[in-house]
C-alpha cells in the first residue's frame, strides 16, 4: 500500500520534470507584456519499479492554463515575472495487486510563478534601442515556484494539487548563430514534504535534477522550430521514512514550432513523447499555446 501511495500523485505532479521550453531566455525590450493562454493533452502509462504489485496503469490528462508577465529592468539586466494559473482534468486507470481500479479527477492546479534575469547579453533596453541590437551569447537564471493552491484532498488518494511548495532555480545559456539557434538549461527541483498525505501519511520526495537542449532555426522574423530534449533524474520518495519507490532517469524528446498569427499575436504547438523510461510517467503530449503580447 505504501508504494501506491507513493507513486500515484496527480498529473501536474508528473509534468513539473518533463517540460521542453526551447527560447526560455530570449531577449525582449523592457515594457513588453502578455498574456498566454495554453491547452495540452496527455496520454500513456506508468512506469514502477520491478516489484511494485502494479501493472497495466495507464492515464489521459488534460491541462489548461492561464498566463500574464511582464517584462522589466532589474540592476540593469532584463528581468520578468510571470504567473500561470493552470486547471487540470483526467483519469487514470491500473492493476493494483490483481484488481481493476480507475479513478477521475478534475479542479484547479497548483499555480506557478516564474522569476528570470539575463546576466549576460540581456541588458535592460527600451523598444527603440532592442530594435538595433546585435545577436549575442545570453547567460541567464530564473526561480520557478510552485504553490499548494491546488485541489487536494487528504482522504483521496490521487489529488490534482500536490500540498506541498516546489522550487526550481535554473541556468540557461542560449548562443545564437544566423538563423540558428541552440539552448542548453540545467535546473533542479526541490518539493517540501507532504505532511497531510493519504491516511495521515508523510510523503517526502528527494530533489529531481533537469537538463533541457534545445535546437532551433528561425525560417523569418518571428516564425521557427526547434527540436527538444529534456534528461531528468532523481525524485526518489519516502513514505514515513520508508523508502517507497526508486529515481528516475527518463528521457524526453520533442519537436516545437512558433508562428505569427497578427502583428502583436503568436501560436505555440508543440509534440513531446517519451524516450527512455525508467520510473515515471512515459506519456505522449501535444500543447497549443496562443500569446498575446504588447509594450506599455
Amino acid at each position: 500500500m505504501v508504494c501506491w501511495m507513493a507513486l500515484l500523485t496527480g498529473p501536474p505532479v508528473i509534468v513539473l520534470a518533463q517540460e521542453l521550453d526551447p527560447r526560455a531566455y530570449s531577449p525582449s525590450p523592457v515594457g513588453t507584456m502578455f498574456v498566454v493562454v495554453s491547452d495540452s493533452q496527455s496520454s500513456g502509462s506508468a512506469v514502477f519499479d520491478a516489484d511494485s504489485p502494479f501493472s497495466d496503469v495507464h492515464a489521459n490528462f488534460s491541462l489548461a492554463s492561464l498566463g500574464a508577465g511582464r517584462v522589466f529592468g532589474l540592476a540593469g539586466r532584463q528581468s520578468s515575472l510571470a504567473l500561470a494559473l493552470p486547471y487540470a482534468w483526467g483519469d487514470v486507470s491500473g492493476n493494483v495487486g490483481g484488481t481493476q481500479r480507475s479513478v477521475s479527477r478534475s479542479g484547479l492546479a497548483d499555480a506557478r510563478l516564474r522569476f528570470s534575469m539575463l546576466l549576460l547579453g540581456g541588458p535592460a533596453l527600451a523598444p527603440a534601442v532592442f530594435a538595433s541590437r546585435e545577436q549575442r551569447t545570453i547567460l541567464g537564471v530564473s526561480l520557478t515556484v510552485a504553490a499548494p493552491d491546488g485541489q487536494y484532498d487528504s482522504s483521496k488518494l490521487i489529488n490534482i494539487g500536490s500540498n506541498r511548495w516546489a522550487f526550481k532555480p535554473e541556468i540557461g545559456l542560449s548562443r545564437p548563430t544566423g538563423r540558428w539557434q541552440w539552448d542548453l538549461y540545467e535546473g533542479v527541483w526541490f518539493f517540501e514534504e507532504n505532511d497531510n498525505f493519504y491516511g495521515g501519511h508523510r510523503r517526502a520526495q528527494d530533489p529531481i535534477l533537469t537538463t533541457q537542449a534545445h535546437l532551433s532555426y528561425t525560417l523569418r522574423p518571428r516564425l521557427w522550430v526547434a527540436t527538444d530534449v529534456t534528461y531528468y533524474t532523481g525524485g526518489g520518495v519516502t513514505v514515513d521514512g520508508a523508502r517507497a519507490s526508486g529515481s528516475q532517469r527518463n528521457v524526453r524528446v520533442g519537436v516545437t514550432a512558433s508562428m505569427p498569427l497578427a502583428q502583436r499575436q503568436s501560436l505555440k504547438l508543440s509534440y513531446s513523447n517519451g524516450a527512455v523510461t525508467r520510473v515515471g510517467g512515459n506519456f505522449r503530449s501535444i500543447s497549443a499555446a496562443w500569446q498575446y503580447a504588447w509594450i506599455d
